[in-house]
């Protein structure tokens, strides 16, 4: 008999080494199919609004994330901000994903770079075990070298850094008037102001004297008092009259509060919720710096412990390339003490004071802990950022890469990272290093999916997904999924053209100048004494690696002073501060600067940014273009309209009367799901149109505005042929890229990218006078090739009409089709701000010793 040995169980599970998406609707996504490799660098590009988003970030990221959400607790789940359900019908092999967005800096200024990339806590926890203490003072702990908790920030300030008083004359600025000619201009308007003012009358203060008549104990009274007397008045009476009143008996009008003027001003400033309140107030303060901290935040026990001599306000206030440096120098010299087992050597070489060896340990363990977070950062470019420099004055970019360097020093394996356009913001040498930085993350065997418009990103893919054809109803396919090389051989790609192609710009002889304009003695953030000519009636770009002052030249300094010089300052579409922002964002730093020249030509300035063009979704492309009033006026015309009585106001989602009362004109409602987090669902009356049903009855062309409003700007072009004044704002719109935007899109969906643009349409639907400077920051960012190059040619018409542009450019294609070049450097931070080269194209690229220089070589190159 024999026996059989049983054959070892063979496994049917087989590991899948790709995503695999199958019928994917997100958006304009045509029911797509895409398979794509892991452990790999893979880039989805395509036109603008062609897709790449809608897969990328809509369905892998959403999906990976609804199901890792699906295991984390009910009450947690609540308090993560979801990707939502995307509209797919499967995605297998798809790891945990892990998404850094483009997105400008919160508008707290609490939140600084050491908060966002946490290495602040390890600076604190360095501070505390292994910082120079005053003798006698005992150990503090972390906490008490955080300016956000009450066990470090300043007693005297709170943690701001700077004290607020309200002097009499902002409270007070015309003395000559009487109170009841509000003479006290601090004190509110409207009713609550005539409240006031009656309750002073009542208090026995003569209102209709003038101000600097009044005997000063009672004007001290009026405007520094604590109390709050509340008691009966009558209303709008002089004091005579009141005691009149008083004495025969008169029923008071009502009973009033008394607030003095300074109180007022600090207890709303610091408690009203309306961000219109806060503004107004604040107007009558004025900031200094801390008498105790100096404006460091932090109380003085915490500023007394040292590292290398420094405290820690000074030691955040470092560039971050500077700080490693003093690290590695720190950490160096603990080492050395403690092989040495005795006194160690001060940092700079002088005899230091006898440290424990705990503290030496500490020194090395959490020094060399912090050098490892920072040199991520300043491979990225990021090395003239400081760790106190607080995340609302961040760009996108900035931003985006400050948390992919966080990312590297996680050490995560098996991530997807989903990336939006980290090369944003980037100057072609510091792509170089993302690129080394993205490599390294995909070592560690990570996948990255980024969504990405760069040329030299897509050169050095893995694996490339191009989607479109076109943008909006015209795109949303696959038109290819490999290797990069293959991509040349799909005609329909416009992608490939410029991947493999040349320049795409047509070459033209630079403008002549008809008159120069002198920038000088600049002094703004880096920019130290700078001067710089610029051409009147000719395109300039202005260019540079990261954070060597273009933003401060562009954006800051050019339409201050020329707004000055003109006497008008420049449109621009700045968002009034709200919230803590107006209490703790630091004061701008003065601006210095003149300008010279006739400045023939030019009336007025235009500040084109990547600001949002609103921050409710009430605002959109319609109402911010104007095009929107005059698509209401139609409907108003019509007959039915006029017959029931219908205004243009009848056809605004904003204002009751046509809109639907359930939602308010939002769409949606939400709907509170106790211990999961609160959904939105479309309004059940309105079904999302978010007009009444009675509104909706009037059609136009055979459309109802809710459907109007849901058109691309596309499709509304070819809707309303030859209504001239609604086809201004929408050929604008077309020529700067932006068919395929819905007409009713909220601006909160917007992209810094786009939101520029949909300003500078706004502006070219104007009747060009050719009397305009125009200066813009980056605004081929976020734009495909093609959609650059068709941005590119409505500058240049603009600038052929008379109008002179100025804009911060990083794309060195791009830049080729400038009249003027100005480059900014020769580095960051303290580093930069210098401007080290200027004339055309040409002229820089021949040059050869700039960064910039073979980047523009090259790209001249590439006919």
């Amino acid at each position: 008999m024999t026996s059989s040995v049983p054959s070892a169980p063979t496994s049917s599970t087989e590991i899948q080494s790709d995503v695999r998406v199958r019928g994917a609707r997100e958006h304009n996504l045509r029911n797509l199919d895409l398979t794509v490799p892991r452990d790999a660098l893979v880039v989805f590009t395509g036109v603008s609004g062609s897709g790449k988003s809608s897969l990328a970030f809509g369905t892998l990221f959403a999906e990976s994330q609804r199901r890792y959400l699906e295991s984390v607790a009910p009450y947690a789940r609540r308090l993560i901000d979801q990707a939502g359900v995307p509209d797919v019908d499967s995605i297998t092999g798809m790891p945990p994903a892990v998404a850094l967005q483009q997105q400008r800096g919160g508008r707290s200024a609490r939140s600084s770079v050491g908060s966002v990339t946490t290495v602040s806590s390890l600076v604190r926890m360095l501070y505390s075990r292994a910082g120079q203490y005053p003798e006698g003072q005992s150990m503090l702990l972390a906490e008490d070298f955080s300016t956000n908790t009450v066990e470090g920030a300043c007693p005297e300030c709170h943690g701001i850094g700077r004290v607020y008083e309200v002097p009499e004359d902002k409270m007070v600025p015309d003395p000559t008037l009487t109170i009841r000619e509000r003479a006290i201009a601090a004190w509110p308007t409207a009713w609550h102001g005539h409240q006031l003012r009656d309750t002073a009358v009542a208090l026995g203060f003569d209102v209709d004297v003038p101000w600097q008549d009044l005997p000063k104990a009672e004007r001290d009274w009026l405007l520094y008092t604590e109390e709050t007397p509340h008691l009966p008045v009558h209303s709008r009476l002089t004091l005579a009259e009141a005691r009149e009143a008083i004495a025969a008996g008169t029923e008071p009008t009502y009973s009033g509060t008394f607030v003095g003027a300074r109180k007022y001003v600090l207890d709303t400033f610091a408690n009203t919720k309306s961000a219109g309140m806060k503004r107004r107030v604040a107007e009558f303060l004025t900031a200094a710096p801390c008498p105790v901290c100096h404006g460091k935040k932090l109380k003085p026990e915490a500023l007394s412990v040292t590292i290398a001599g420094l405290d820690i306000a000074e030691f955040s206030a470092l560039p971050l390339h500077e700080l490693m440096t003093l690290l590695e120098e720190t950490v160096a010299s603990a080492e050395k003490s403690a092989e040495a087992d005795g006194t160690p050597a001060a940092p700079d070489g002088a005899p230091g004071e006898e440290i424990s060896a705990e503290k030496l340990a500490t020194t090395v363990r959490l020094g060399g802990g912090l050098i490892d977070r920072l040199r991520p950062i300043v491979d990225l470019g990021l090395g003239y950022l400081s760790l106190d420099r607080s995340t609302p004055t961040l760009s996108g970019g900035e931003l985006q890469r400050l948390r992919l360097a966080t990312q590297l020093t996680s050490e995560l394996f098996g991530v997807v990272y989903v990336l939006d356009e980290p090369s944003a913001g980037l100057h072609p040498q510091d792509v170089t290093a993302l690129m080394e930085i993205l490599d390294g993350l995909k070592d560690r065997g990570n996948s990255l999916f980024v969504v990405e418009h760069s040329v030299d990103l897509m050169r050095h893919a893995d694996w490339l997904v191009d989607i479109g054809p076109g943008a909006g109803e015209r795109g949303g396919q696959v038109l290819y999924s490999g290797p990069t090389d293959g991509l040349a051989e799909v005609e329909e790609s416009i992608t490939r053209g410029y991947v493999f192609g040349g320049r795409g710009l047509e070459s033209h002889e630079p403008r002549q100048a008809r008159e120069w304009m002198r920038v000088e003695g600049i002094r703004r953030n880096n920019l130290r004494d700078a001067s710089v000519e610029l051409p009147l009636g000719a395109l300039t770009a202005v260019t540079g690696v990261s954070g060597s002052g273009k933003s401060s030249l562009v954006s800051q300094v050019l339409p201050a002073l020329v707004g000055d010089r003109l006497g008008r300052p420049a449109q621009e579409d700045e968002p009034a501060p709200e919230g803590d922002e107006l209490l703790l964002t630091d004061e701008p730093e003065e601006l210095d600067g003149s300008v010279s020249g006739e400045l023939t030509g030019i009336r007025r300035v235009v500040s084109i940014d990547q600001r949002p063009i609103g921050r409710t979704p009430r605002s959109n492309v319609a109402t911010y273009t104007g095009l929107f009033d005059h698509v209401r006026r139609r409907f108003a015309e019509t007959p039915e309209a006029r017959e029931r009585g219908y205004k243009p106001g009848r056809f605004s989602f904003n204002v009751a009367g046509g809109r639907c009362p359930t939602c308010e004109g939002e769409g949606s409602v939400m709907v509170e799901l106790l211990f999961l987090p609160s959904v939105y669902t479309e309004c059940p009356d309105c079904h999302g149109t978010r007009y009444q049903s009675s509104t909706l009855e009037i059609l136009w062309r055979g459309r109802t505005i809710a459907e109007v409003l849901a058109m691309s700007v596309e499709e509304a072009h070819d809707f309303f042929t030859e209504e001239f004044d609604i086809m201004r704002s929408l050929t604008a719109l077309i020529d700067v890229g932006l068919g395929y935007l819905r007409l009713g899109q909220p601006a909160t969906e917007l992209s810094g990218g786009e939101a520029q643009r949909v300003k500078l349409a706004s502006e070219l639907q104007r009747s060009q006078r050719g009397d305009t400077l125009y200066v813009l920051d980056e605004p081929t960012s976020g734009l495909h090739c093609a959609d650059s190059d068709r941005l590119i040619t409505h500058l240049q018409t603009l600038v052929d009409a008379g109008n002179t542009v100025v804009m911060v450019e990083l794309d060195m294609r791009i830049i080729t089709a400038a009249d003027h070049v100005i480059e900014l450097g020769p580095g960051a931070g303290d580093d930069g701000g210098q401007v080290i080269a200027v004339g055309t194209p040409e002229q820089i690229a021949s040059a050869g010793n700039t960064p910039s220089a073979p980047y523009l070589a090259a790209a001249l190159e590439a006919e």
